[in-house]
């Protein structure tokens, strides 16, 4: 069972991978595309919770609402995402992601009132350094960086206090109203921007792709990785998850070719990054295991 439920951890950290190609590969703008992708995933959830399991997507007013402040993160941490895909490609986009440990470092400790561990410190730093490389080296990039850069600091305030609501309801309902409520945000502001009104401006085919990114890449890894819990430890799920850029930038590489072709610098770069965060997981693994 264990093996089985490794497999299918990675097998949807290749699938949130992929999310990026999929990004580049719909041509819709990211305004577009997130409020597809997170209306056909809320729709996808809904019918999942309601038809298949047969569960209560009722929940209190006060969880309501929290909920949707965490969805207002979500939906600016993929608008982020896919917005630095489309002015810059996939790998800046997804280097940019592993900020979301140094962000986390820093945020996880405040919000639950715990002391700063040294090496997520020392760890943020390299970070930061090699971020800070690639930045000097791919310049051209440096809009996408920055957006790179906000979706890391959005994804991680979702992540964390994403943390603090499992166990309030059910995982499908959090998962479902964090999505269906950012959705709902999206949708005002683009009312009261006057954006709502360019949503039709979109192809069946990228309507076809937005609706395998939703379902397929979206709301089903997102239930699975919920599902794992049962079978795998947090840590080796987080550690798991570092290495979505892995397979996004190896999958760009070979399926867009030029214009995902770094300078050597950015990919030893980003190598440091990753084994940074792989260590620091195996470091607090250790000292976990000591004082148990």
């Amino acid at each position: 069972m264990h093996k089985l439920a490794l497999f299918r951890l990675h097998l949807i950290v290749f699938l949130w991978g992929f999310t990026a190609i999929l990004g580049k590969l719909i041509h819709a703008n990211a305004e577009i595309l997130v409020f597809y992708r997170m209306l056909f995933a809320a729709v996808c959830l809904f019918i999942y919770i309601r038809v298949f399991r047969k569960e209560s997507i009722k929940v209190s007013k006060k969880i309501f609402f929290q909920l949707a402040a965490i969805g207002f993160s979500m939906a600016f941490h993929w608008y982020c995402f896919f917005y630095s895909i489309k002015i810059s490609n996939v790998s800046i986009a997804l280097s940019c992601l592993s900020l979301s440990t140094l962000f986390a470092s820093i945020l996880e400790p405040i919000i639950f009132k715990r002391k700063i561990d040294v090496s997520e410190v020392i760890m943020g730093i390299v970070i930061v350094a090699c971020i800070l490389l690639i930045f000097k080296t791919e310049f051209r990039f440096k809009e996408g960086i920055f957006y790179g850069v906000l979706c890391a600091i959005f994804g991680t305030i979702f992540s964390v206090f994403n943390g603090k609501m499992f166990g309030k309801t059910s995982s499908g309902n959090i998962i479902f109203y964090e999505i269906f409520c950012g959705w709902g945000i999206l949708m005002l502001i683009y009312l009261f921007t006057g954006q709502i009104f360019h949503m039709n401006e979109i192809s069946y085919r990228d309507i076809a792709l937005i609706c395998l990114l939703a379902g397929v890449f979206t709301a089903f890894p997102m239930l699975e990785s919920v599902n794992l819990m049962k079978y795998i430890s947090p840590f080796t799920l987080i550690l798991t998850v570092n290495l979505e850029p892995v397979y996004g930038i190896i999958l760009a590489f070979f399926i867009f070719g030029e214009s995902e072709h770094m300078s050597p610098v950015f990919y030893v770069a980003s190598g440091v990054m990753i084994l940074a965060i792989i260590v620091n997981g195996l470091i607090k693994a250790k000292k976990q295991k000591t004082i148990n």
